[in-house]
């Protein structure tokens, strides 16, 4: 039995080794089958950071791989360390492409040390894929060989912008550490120790530092408490989930971040663009002064180019997929950041307080179809939720002296008391007030101090432009008050936008010119009008002459000057509706019905105006120009310590007939002497100033020609200050608004209209063009009547013609059956016929039938 087996088991032998052989041979041709495509990886070793993203690297190929058997090309990698320095990383990738003559690199692990290693792949024309280089500069480069799976840092500078537009911040301060990742995590624990991480200050980190929260230490995480920061956010898909666990897995407790995500998808899009080209030569194209090089010529010199090298290009930036990190599409070269994660660091760690789209903005979830423009609550630095103004100005301490200036009059702008317990200075007044809404509204604290202007005997220290000055030597660090903005003045400091009116203006006295003289009942209606009233009084007694001569056969027979005096007197005697006399015409009383109407309108209207100008008071100024008040040589005045005296010498004004006044009160004492004794005929000073004086006394001074140009009133600081764009934006803010409108109706007694009071030059008149219509009304109604009339009167004339005609027929018919002893009868007959006729014309033509018309005569026979 054993015999027979183990003879059996001989004769199968051959036929094993036979399928054994045939096994190899196959496995031997599918292995040579399969493309090895040597690709560099450039990195450092030895860091936390990068052995991460070499384990992603790894895992993406063995899971791609393991998912695609039947793929003709497999990636080899060739790790190279570059030893954290540029030099190391350039001398690593040249030993890649001219050594091991690789299709593509993976790497480098930062930004620093991209330049030359691009600049080698642009050269060589071998792909350069970095998933960690992500500095904006690199873009400069303009190297097609360049991709970046990665996104763009200044991918987050929108995100960042719109958190600042979020809380009203209007500046930032950027700070940075140029160095390897992690080693900036130091700057916070030396910003707790100094007191930056107190209440008032705001931090915002990006995604260079957020992204790697995991990595810092407990000591770090817990001085970033307060903190808001951007970070990278990949969307929940399965692709991540499955990559999370099988990391879970293998790796433990190590997190997987950002980074090793974009490793692995650079990877796999490697992968699948080294399998379309799997036809393409993957060798270099060497020359023969490639293979022997000169002892003076250098690696780069004789540095061959990648055959394989622009068809790899070509598909990587067409490889598209649903990778870990999201959508994997390249555009321009770079992956496109499309959503960013906000959050706060707190003691318990980082807490998710919103969301930044691309599409929508800041969001405080991903599913809000519109941006909310705010987040979460947040806790902010000093464990406050109150939201920071941002940053102190200044750092330290000391508060800014702000000097005012101190004014013996006019304090309705700015006004300095001190307090008689503790002699501290109080101010008030419009501008005190401005500034310090302006302040209020600031977006962080200033502290300041006003310290007044004046000499320690209480009185004022110098005029305007040596208290500017004052501010330009640094006594003081700003000046508020009523300071006009002047040439000179912003040569020595700078000026904030002007919060109040512009211009300088003339104000002299008014007279008042009512309407008076023998002739002024003739004013209130133009000549045109005057002229157009008396034609159609004639016109109207024309018409009236017409329709009474062919009404009344007794007007008919009045003499002419009759006939005209009466007429005529009828149409005057409508304009005080004096006319008794009833018209024989209906056509005359359908017209004066009208024309009384007009005259109604005409004359309540006369009466009205005549009215307002015996009555009304019409103010004019004593002097219509400036010029006026030259050739006068009366007294001018101007207010103490403004600059208004020198434009006034300047416009040619002697000095000697210029008067100073304080207050509104002195200028109204001035103008109550007149130059004659010693006071003034005109003052000139600015709109603001103007503004207080014709408050109180705006029914009795007016501002005559011309305005002179001005910047109005200005805020101070030294050159150069930052705080004069932010204060300037603030006055902007308020200027707009109601709230100076506010402050112009609380210390300006409210009267904004008095100061553009004017009076007219010339009476208001009421001229013809004012009645064109009833004018125009009359004459058609006049036409209208007399066409009637005329109607009339030629229908009753064609009526009597045909009585007469029928009348004659009949009596002709009469006469022929008479015969000769009846003679003597009818000549008594055609005596009666011809008298009946005559009668009935006149009957006729003097009145209209209403009924069928009688028998004209009877025929009596003998």
């Amino acid at each position: 039995m054993s015999f027979s087996h183990s003879l059996v088991s001989r004769s199968l032998f051959p036929l094993r080794l036979l399928i054994f052989l045939i096994f190899l041979v196959s496995f031997g041709k599918s292995q040579k089958e399969t493309l090895q495509v040597k690709v560099g990886v450039v990195l450092n070793t030895n860091v936390t950071l990068v052995d991460l993203s070499l384990r992603a690297i790894n895992m993406s190929l063995s899971e791609f791989y393991k998912t695609n058997k039947d793929f003709k090309t497999r990636i080899v990698l060739h790790i190279r360390d570059s030893k954290q320095t540029v030099v190391g990383a350039a001398a690593s990738a040249l030993y890649l492409i001219k050594k091991k003559e690789v299709a593509a690199i993976l790497g480098p692990g930062n930004s620093m040390q991209a330049p030359f290693i691009i600049n080698l792949g642009n050269q060589s024309q071998v792909p350069i894929i970095s998933f960690s280089a992500t500095s904006p500069i690199l873009d400069s480069l303009r190297s097609p060989y360049f991709i970046r799976a990665a996104h763009d840092d200044s991918a987050q500078v929108q995100s960042i912008s719109a958190i600042l537009k979020s809380f009203r911040w209007r500046e930032a301060v950027p700070i940075y550490v140029d160095n390897e990742f992690g080693e900036g995590s130091r700057l916070f624990t030396i910003a707790k120790k100094i007191g930056m991480m107190d209440k008032g200050y705001v931090w915002i980190v990006t995604n260079g530092i957020a992204d790697l929260m995991n990595l810092m230490g407990e000591s770090t995480v817990e001085a970033m408490q307060g903190v808001l920061g951007v970070k990278t956010y990949f969307s929940r898909s399965k692709e991540l989930a499955y990559l999370q666990t099988l990391w879970g897995k293998r790796f433990g407790g190590e997190e997987l971040n950002h980074f090793g995500c974009w490793a692995y998808d650079a990877a796999t899009a490697l992968a699948m663009s080294v399998e379309k080209i799997s036809e393409v030569n993957m060798t270099f194209n060497k020359t023969k002064k490639t293979m022997s090089r000169d002892d003076d010529e250098t690696d780069l010199d004789d540095l061959a180019t990648s055959l394989s090298g622009p068809k790899l290009l070509e598909a990587l930036s067409t490889v598209s997929f649903k990778g870990v990190s999201g959508r994997f599409k390249l555009k321009q070269g770079k992956l496109e950041a499309t959503t960013f994660e906000i959050i706060n660091i707190e003691e318990s760690g980082e807490r998710t307080v919103g969301f930044w789209k691309s599409d929508g903005g800041l969001v405080k979830r991903l599913n809000a179809s519109q941006s909310s423009s705010d987040l979460r609550p947040i806790i902010w630095p000093g464990d406050t939720i109150g939201v920071p103004k941002g940053w102190d100005h200044p750092i330290s301490p000391k508060k800014l002296r702000i000097a005012v200036p101190k004014k013996d009059g006019f304090n309705q702008f700015v006004k300095v008391t001190n307090d008689a317990n503790t002699n501290v200075p109080a101010t008030s007044g419009f501008c005190i007030e401005v500034f310090n809404t302006v302040i209020n509204q600031m977006p962080y604290d200033v502290p300041f101090d006003y310290v007044p202007f004046e000499t320690p005997d209480g009185k004022s220290d110098g005029n305007y432009d040596e208290m500017v000055y004052r501010v330009f030597l640094g006594e003081y660090d700003g000046a508020v008050g009523d300071i006009t903005i002047l040439a000179n003045r912003s040569a020595y400091v700078d000026f904030a936008l002007p919060y109040s009116e512009s211009g300088i203006v003339f104000v002299v006295p008014v007279k008042d010119e009512r309407e008076k003289g023998e002739w002024v009942f003739l004013k209130p209606l133009t000549k045109e009008l005057w002229l157009l009233t008396a034609f159609s009084f004639l016109y109207i007694g024309m018409m009236v002459w017409i329709f009474e001569y062919h009404a009344d056969e007794d007007f008919r027979t009045h003499k002419m000057s009759d006939k005209i005096s009466n007429v005529f007197y009828f149409s005057f005697s409508t304009l005080f509706f004096a006319h008794r006399k009833p018209s024989e015409s209906f056509f005359t009383r359908a017209l004066v019905v009208v024309w009384c109407f007009v005259l109604l309108i005409l004359t309540q209207s006369y009466t009205a105006t005549l009215t307002s100008m015996l009555t009304v008071q019409e103010l004019r100024p004593t002097v219509r120009h400036m010029d006026d008040l030259k050739k006068s040589g009366v007294n001018v005045g101007y207010q103490s310590g403004s600059f208004t005296f020198e434009r006034l010498k300047l416009m040619g004004y002697e000095e000697s007939r210029l008067k100073a006044y304080d207050s509104p009160q002195e200028m109204r004492e001035l103008f109550l002497n007149k130059s004659s004794d010693g006071g003034i005929d005109a003052a000139f000073d600015e709109v603001p100033y103007v503004k207080i004086f014709m408050a109180k006394y705006c029914s009795e001074y007016s501002i005559i020609e011309p305005t002179f140009k001005a910047d109005g009133f200005g805020f101070a600081f030294p050159l150069g200050s930052p705080l004069v764009p932010d204060i300037s934006r603030q006055i902007l803010n308020i200027t707009e608004g109601e709230t100076m409108k506010r402050l112009e109706d609380k210390w300006f007694y409210g009267d904004r209209h008095c100061l553009d009071s004017t009076t007219t030059d010339t009476p208001i008149q009421l001229d013809h063009h004012s009645f064109r219509a009833l004018f125009l009304m009359v004459f058609v109604v006049s036409v209208i009547l007399l066409l009637l009339m005329w109607g009339i009167k030629r229908y009753k004339e064609r009526r009597v013609e045909e009585i007469e005609l029928v009348a004659r027929d009949e009596v002709n018919e009469e006469g022929n059956v008479v015969d000769g002893d009846e003679a003597d009868d009818n000549e008594h007959h055609v005596v009666d016929v011809d008298t009946a006729l005559l009668r009935h014309k006149k009957l006729t033509s003097t009145s209209i039938p209403t009924r069928r018309a009688t028998p004209l005569l009877r025929l009596k026979s003998a």
